[in-house]
């Protein structure tokens, strides 16, 4: 089976004080419910985990019920830190035939079940299956002064997304070992390079971003066409 852990406990510091982005409007629902919407219908996706911060379990529960997300099995607390909230959301899996993990930021509402799909399927042939794009701007390396140390050699440089998806053997083992060493990772990805696992990316659109800061729900919106 193929689940998804969908990961909403972040503090949303760039927000602004007591925001929290995920349950935020874009349009005529919260940030939230299109990630959640968007696995549902995805027929890759068998169920869903959704991590929230603890004080949103019951915000979380009701937004499910009137968006009609039938996939989503459990709700699970947070922690401190994104690593937390993953492993909470695997400690969460209780199927034994689970094989297949996607883990989304629950803040990139223009996620598509197409998408989704294609993870799933690099993770399947390749063990894992990482949403990314291309860059395509200039990169400069700046010292502690803003002044330019060097440029540096696009054409292998790409921004990872979410959709995130590993083998869930792999994806387990990458975490022991994360939580072994007390090493702290900013996504999947890193956790699964520290065991030398092998992440296979997967071609994103620019239109998958993350809410970050105010002026992202106005994008969002423009590429939702809403």
């Amino acid at each position: 089976m193929n689940y998804a852990i969908i990961v909403a406990a972040g503090k949303s510091e760039r927000m602004g004080p007591e925001v929290d982005k995920a349950f935020l409007s874009l349009g005529t629902k919260p940030v939230l419910a299109y990630s959640l919407t968007a696995f549902d219908r995805c027929p890759d996706i068998d169920g869903i985990i959704l991590v929230v911060r603890k004080d949103r379990v019951d915000a979380a529960r009701g937004l499910i019920q009137i968006y009609s997300c039938a996939k989503v099995k459990k709700i699970v607390a947070g922690g401190s830190q994104r690593q937390q909230s993953v492993l909470n959301g695997i400690e969460a899996l209780s199927d034994d035939d689970v094989n297949i993990v996607a883990v989304h930021d629950g803040a990139r509402p223009c996620i598509t079940p197409e998408l989704i799909s294609e993870t799933i399927k690099a993770a399947k042939a390749h063990g894992s299956g990482v949403a990314a794009v291309k860059i395509t701007d200039t990169v400069k390396s700046v010292d502690a002064h803003m002044n330019v140390d060097k440029t540096i050699d696009r054409t292998k440089l790409w921004a990872v997304q979410t959709p995130q998806t590993f083998k869930l053997d792999l994806l387990m083992k990458a975490f022991a070992v994360v939580k072994k060493k007390k090493a702290v990772v900013t996504d999947e990805a890193s956790a699964v390079e520290l065991i030398s696992g092998k992440v296979k990316l997967v071609p994103s659109m620019l239109s998958n971003i993350k809410i970050t800061t105010p002026e992202d729900l106005s994008l969002a919106a423009a590429f939702l066409k809403i």
